[in-house]
């Protein structure tokens, strides 16, 4: 790969019209607000709405953020879906277009035995020649990537995992069992950015980074100069600010915030809706006490 995959990385917020379409300024405007402050971009994941998209809808996100980022950051598209041929579909699109790898969560909705998901992943792998990151996310997929499948799925050239297990264990069990060499481990969280980085994460799909992209590139900058200290107060500012994206639907909540600071994101697509004025409000209130706004 070209690009190095570290430090903060957006799993990208997709502006949408009231419609449903795609909001292609606001999606242009965003990125361009996010790229001084980030390593790098995961568009079409669940900050994304990627499962809540056409195909066509994802290919659209996948062409935009391509052409606008124009190869100043790596691009990792998510092709994702509930079954290997629509995923395949999408992986070869995102190749197509110049993205620098692609990342995929296991097929969802049904539960699949080991088998099924090493040969899923074996297909999407045999599919493209770009790099391949495995996405662990068992709370939204039904599907948990043991280590043991992990480690197998590695060998046939998977270039990394993104982990949102949110479960350190698991990370460091990942670790223990891929003997690959140069494959990425990524914490698919910035709630244990820190721990995980310590333990060998060379990045955090994070999705606090849409909104503060400037805080996550501030603790990213603390643990590659080695200020522990610093760090460690950082990453509490980052839980005290994640606090305030959970006081509700967390996707409608980071558009309203986006708006907040100025940002033109368009609205979530349903069945998301946007919050309340009066959640909005002690939304503002929370990030005016942080200093944030």
């Amino acid at each position: 790969m070209k690009k190095q995959i570290k430090g903060i990385i957006p799993p990208l917020l997709t502006p949408f019209t009231p419609e449903g379409r795609v909001y292609e300024k606001g999606l242009r405007e965003l990125l361009e607000f996010l790229i001084p402050h980030i390593d790098g971009l995961f568009p079409c994941g669940t900050y994304g709405s990627g499962p809540l998209m056409s195909l066509e809808q994802r290919k659209k996100v996948a062409e935009i953020v391509v052409d606008q980022v124009n190869g100043r950051i790596p691009v990792i598209i998510h092709v994702g879906a509930a079954d290997t041929r629509s995923t395949i579909e999408l992986a070869k699109h995102a190749e197509n277009i110049g993205a620098d790898a692609v990342g995929s969560i296991p097929p969802y909705y049904y539960s699949y035995g080991q088998d099924e998901l090493f040969n899923h992943y074996r297909e999407l792998l045999d599919s493209v020649q770009i790099p391949v990151y495995l996405y662990n996310n068992p709370k939204v997929s039904g599907n948990r990537i043991s280590p043991e499948l992990l480690a197998r799925i590695a060998e046939l050239g998977l270039a990394g995992v993104k982990d949102s297990s949110f479960d350190l264990i698991n990370f460091y069990l990942y670790r223990i069992a891929v003997k690959r060499a140069n494959f990425k481990f990524i914490v698919g969280t910035e709630a244990i950015f820190l721990p995980a980085a310590e333990a060998g994460a060379c990045a955090t799909i994070s999705g606090l980074a849409n909104v503060f992209p400037e805080v996550m590139q501030q603790l990213y900058q603390a643990i590659e100069q080695k200020e522990i200290e610093k760090a460690i107060q950082l990453q509490l500012r980052v839980l005290e600010i994640r606090k305030v994206i959970k006081m509700g639907p967390t996707v409608p909540i980071c558009h309203s915030i986006l708006r907040i600071r100025g940002v033109d994101a368009g609205v979530p697509k349903l069945p998301f809706l946007s919050i309340s004025e009066e959640l909005e409000k002690k939304v503002k209130e929370e990030l005016s006490q942080l200093g944030l706004i």
